[in-house]
C-alpha cells in the first residue's frame, strides 16, 4: 500500500490507509480473536466481540442499527452529524463487486473493511456492518487481498490519484458495459521467435485522429 500509485496518493494526502490488529480489541489474556465453531466442525471462527469493539473504536460510540456513526470520544448530540462512512465485510456471501460499486464507494469519507480469516467470521458480524462484498466465486485464505483490491479500485477514482483524471474515464467498465479499446505502442512490427509477425493496426499510424477515435469506439466491447 506504500508503493506506486497508492503510495504517492497517501504521500500527497489524497487518501489515508490504515490497518488495525483485532488482537488489540480482545479481552482475553492471550489476545485470542477466534474460537471453535458451535455445532462442531473443522477450523476456527473469528469472534464477534473483537470485531464489534474495533468498529466501535474506529467509527464512534453511538450506533444506527448497531453501527457506530461518530468519532470515538466525541459525544453525540442533536447537532452532531453522522460520519459519512461505510463498513464492509469481505465474504463469499456478499454481493459481487463491480466498477459501479467502486464509483459508489468514492462518495464516502471513510471505508472500514472487515477481513475474515481462518474458517470465517461469526455470522453476527453481518448485522454490524453496512454491507457485504465478494470479489468473485473463488476461495482465499482471508479477506485482506479482496480488501486491497477494493481499496485500489476505489482510490484510483479519486481526483488527483492517477495524475491525469481522464485516465479513468474511458477504462474498462467505466460505463458498466464496455471493455476498453485495444492499446498499442512501439515497435510497430513485432516478430516472435517462431517467425510470427504481429503488427499495429494501420489506422493508428494514419495520423487521422477522427478515424482513430471512431475506430476506438467500435473496438469497445
Amino acid at each position: 500500500m506504500n508503493e506506486s500509485i497508492l503510495g504517492r496518493a497517501q504521500k500527497n494526502g489524497l487518501v489515508e490507509i490504515k490497518t488495525h490488529d483485532l488482537r488489540d480489541y480482545t479481552t482475553y489474556k492471550h489476545r485470542t480473536v477466534d474460537d471453535s465453531p458451535y455445532g462442531g466442525g473443522v477450523g476456527m471462527v473469528m469472534m464477534v466481540e473483537p470485531i464489534y469493539k474495533a468498529l466501535m473504536s474506529l467509527r464512534g460510540s453511538n450506533s444506527d442499527r448497531g453501527n457506530p456513526v461518530v468519532d470515538s470520544g466525541i459525544a453525540a448530540s442533536a447537532n452532531t452529524p453522522p460520519r459519512n462512512d461505510r463498513s464492509i465485510l469481505l465474504t463469499p456471501r456478499g454481493n459481487r463487486f463491480t466498477q459501479k460499486d467502486a464509483q459508489r464507494l468514492t462518495k464516502y469519507d471513510q471505508l472500514v473493511f472487515v477481513a475474515g480469516r481462518y474458517e470465517g467470521v461469526d455470522n453476527r458480524v453481518s448485522e454490524l456492518v453496512d454491507e457485504e462484498i465478494s470479489i468473485g466465486d473463488f476461495v482465499l485464505n482471508g479477506g485482506e487481498l479482496p480488501a486491497l483490491a477494493i481499496i485500489e479500485s476505489v482510490a484510483r477514482l479519486i481526483p488527483g490519484v492517477l495524475g491525469k483524471d481522464e485516465s479513468s474515464k474511458e477504462e474498462s467498465f467505466s460505463d458498466e458495459i464496455s471493455v476498453e479499446y485495444p492499446q498499442y505502442t512501439r515497435p510497430e512490427i513485432f516478430i516472435t521467435d517462431d517467425g510470427k509477425t504481429i503488427k499495429v493496426p494501420e489506422i493508428l499510424l494514419s495520423g487521422d485522429h477522427k478515424k482513430i477515435e471512431n475506430w476506438r469506439k467500435t473496438q469497445r466491447k
